[in-house]
This record gives structure tokens, C-alpha cells and sequence, in this order.
């Protein structure tokens, strides 16, 4: 079975309203099944659960006095375990990525001693680099390509050594849309210290199938809000005798109402393409379906936005650029030279066309945004169309 669109465009109520929304980047709609499961949780958290005997080999019974909530946690606890390839026992839940990596670090002390290290890239998200420059160490930092946007694997090697107690990356560029070498990064850190490497697969998960046993990566950390789901984030251990390796209470506090969300997000990507088999299964295959629809369309947007020469797209115009050949997620952040990014935005406001201005940063200032007046992102989801695209290039050929 191939992606439906015009199904998946049924399950999100807010595509009524008559905007064309291209900014998952910044807030992914939400389908409607994951409302109504917070709703539903909302209602359910608070009571107590039916006690209930073991029915199978593999089942267990529920303690009496339990409530609801304590389910749901569970059940959000095994939705990202699915989601990532995991088993449950692995996850960790927490309110926010940038609440989770506050523990991890507190957590992390025994390993953060005198004259340790730890390795950042310029690419991440600023609200978490900014929490894990808190940590007790040295800060040294790997720096993308300026032409493309990606992140080279090989200046691992030098800034990695026997100091070195983390390594954090973002599996994908959640503005310009960049995948990262993971795997080459992790193998790079390996043969030079014994450090963790702490992924961010936010941006990642919400276009392609994840396995984090793929990558081996320590911690993998995952946003399901990023998804359309749940104020709900996790991160992802390879193995739980990392438990033993760092303080206790890594886990922060989640409302079970909004837990109860999460298995709904994950049952919304699953339900995607029709399939049989378990939720990981049907997952996987949904989420290879996506991306290649994606991929499809958002090829189609470079080459239609490329055609006006007066328009740069970060990491893909110039000589220095890949042309779009590089590996990406189907998000990019794009100026047009003699426009300012402001007039850009609205402009495609004033034609229904929900987009967001390009935050600043010193890494998009190197790589050229001021000199074409600022820029704009713009980033597909699952319900997006080739109209949608297609409106898109109009309006900013309108400006070019």
C-alpha cells in the first residue's frame, strides 16, 4: 500500500480552517486522535484501575489501589519503545528534552570529573546546548560545513580524546534539514574514548523509520511533541546497565494526561499505510512509505524554488552548496536576495501559507543568511500536497 494523503489529511480537524501549514518545525499539527486520547486521559488519570487477573503466559496481574495514570506512564513508556526499537525498560520519560538533559547531567556527575570533556555541535538546538553547557566540563565544539549545512564525521577524531565524557549531536538539522553521519560519528568517538554519545532524533523520527540499535548511539533522545503528539519526551539508553553507571532519578515527573497521548502518536504514524502485524512492524513500514512520498515532494520544491535565481536556500544554493543532493529531511530554510525575510513571511501569510522566520544564530550568519536579508523555513508533514508546493513556488516567484 502506498500513502494515502487525502486520509491522512481526514485525521487533522485544524486543516479546516483554510491555512496551508508548513511549519512542523516549529508547531506540528496535531492529529485527532491524539487530542482525544488526552482528553480521554485527562478523565482517566485520577481514577482507580480495575483490578484484573493474568490472562496469558506473558501477562501480569494489576496491583490493587493503583491509578489510572500509573498505566498510562507505563503505556507512553512502551509507545516510544516501539517508536525507537527498543524495549521499555530502556526508556526514560521526562516532561522536555531540555528537563531531561538537566538530569541526565546531574545524573552524569560521577563521570563528569576534574579535567573531563565534552563535544557540542554548533548545529544543535541552542535551548539544549545551553542546558549541557552547564555540565562540570570543557566545552569543545564541532562545526558544520558553511557551504551545506552538514556536519563532517571525520573532525571527530581530533576533537575526541581520553577527556571526552559526551559527545551530543542532532541526528537531523530541524531548520535546514541536514542528516548527520551518525553512525560514522558514534564510530569516530568509539575509537578514541569511552564517552556517551547523546543523540537528538526529534527532527529525524517525524520523516524516517528509527532504530536506535542501528546507530548504537548511548542515548537517543526523542521530542513526541516534534511528531504532533504530547508534551512528552524520552530519552533512549542502549542498554540498562547504564543505570549503574550514574546517579539515580534520571527520570523526570510527566503528566499522566498528556502520557496518555503518546501511544496515540505512535498509533497515528503506524496507521499511516495500511499494514498487518505488530505496531513496530506496521511502523516501520508507514514510516518508509512517508519518506519516500517526502522525499518525492520535496525534491520537487527545490528544484521549483531553484529555478528562480534570485533565491538561496541555506546549504543547497551557490557554488558551495550540494545542489539538494545531500542527505536531508524535507525541510529547508530559503531568502530571496533583495526581499527581506520579514516581507517574504508575509507575503505568504497574506496567501494562507503558514511558514516561520529563520531564528539567529551565529552558524546561519557564517553561512550567508544576512547577506540575502534573513530567511524562511519551511518544513512538510505528512498531510502536505504537491498544491501545497506548488502555492508555495507561486508566491515567492510573485517576489523574485
Amino acid at each position: 500500500m502506498v500513502l494515502d494523503v487525502a486520509s491522512i489529511r481526514g485525521q487533522y480537524a485544524s486543516l479546516g480552517g483554510g491555512w496551508t501549514y508548513l511549519n512542523a518545525h516549529d508547531c506540528p499539527q496535531v492529529p485527532e486522535r491524539v487530542a482525544a486520547a488526552i482528553a480521554r486521559s485527562v478523565r482517566l488519570a485520577p481514577c482507580m484501575a480495575d483490578v484484573e487477573s493474568p490472562s496469558g503466559l506473558h501477562s501480569r496481574p494489576r496491583a490493587a489501589g493503583r491509578l489510572e495514570g500509573g498505566s498510562l506512564i507505563d503505556a507512553a513508556r512502551v509507545a516510544v519503545a516501539d517508536l525507537c526499537g527498543a524495549t521499555a525498560d530502556r526508556v526514560v520519560l521526562g516532561p522536555s528534552l531540555p528537563a531531561l538533559y538537566q538530569t541526565l547531567i546531574r545524573s552524569m556527575r560521577p563521570l563528569l570529573r576534574h579535567n573531563s570533556s565534552m563535544v557540542l555541535s554548533r548545529l544543535d538546538a541552542p535551548e539544549l546546548n545551553h542546558v549541557l553547557r552547564g555540565a562540570p566540563a570543557r566545552i569543545t565544539w564541532a562545526q558544520p560545513d558553511l557551504g551545506t549545512g552538514q556536519l563532517p564525521a571525520s573532525q571527530y577524531g581530533e576533537l575526541v580524546d581520553g577527556s571526552t565524557r559526551l559527545v551530543a549531536l542532532s541526528a537531523a538539522q530541524g531548520r535546514i534539514g541536514t542528516v548527520a553521519p551518525v553512525a560514522e560519528i558514534i564510530e569516530q568517538t568509539r575509537a578514541r574514548s569511552r564517552a556517551w554519545v547523546l543523540v537528538d532524533a526529534s527532527a529525524y523520527a517525524a520523516y524516517r523509520p528509527l532504530d536506535v540499535d542501528d546507530w548504537d548511539a548511548d542515548i537517543v533522545a526523542v521530542d513526541l511533541a516534534a511528531l504532533g503528539g504530547p508534551q512528552v519526551a524520552a530519552l533512549v539508553l542502549r542498554d540498562t546497565y547504564m543505570y549503574k553507571r550514574i546517579d539515580p532519578g534520571l527520570e523526570s515527573p510527566v503528566a499522566p494526561s498528556l502520557a496518555g497521548g503518546a501511544p496515540a502518536v505512535v498509533d497515528h504514524l503506524a496507521a499511516m499505510v495500511e499494514g498487518s502485524g505488530t505496531r513496530r512492524t506496521r511502523l516501520v513500514h508507514s514510516m518508509g512509505q512517508l519518506q519516500t512520498h517526502l522525499q518525492g515532494l520535496f525534491d520537487d520544491l527545490v528544484d521549483l524554488l531553484e529555478s528562480r535565481y534570485t533565491v538561496h536556500i541555506l546549504g543547497v544554493s551557490g557554488e558551495a552548496g550540494d545542489g539538494g543532493f545531500g542527505n536531508r529531511i524535507p525541510r529547508l530554510s530559503f531568502g530571496v536576495r533583495g526581499v527581506p525575510a520579514e516581507t517574504v513571511h508575509q507575503r505568504l501569510l497574506d496567501n494562507g501559507l503558514v511558514t516561520s522566520m529563520l531564528p539567529a544564530d551565529p552558524v546561519f550568519t557564517e553561512m550567508g543568511v544576512d547577506e540575502v536579508g534573513g530567511a524562511v523555513t519551511v518544513s512538510l508533514s505528512p498531510f502536505t500536497t504537491r498544491h501545497d508546493i506548488e502555492q508555495l513556488a507561486r508566491v515567492v516567484a510573485s517576489l523574485a
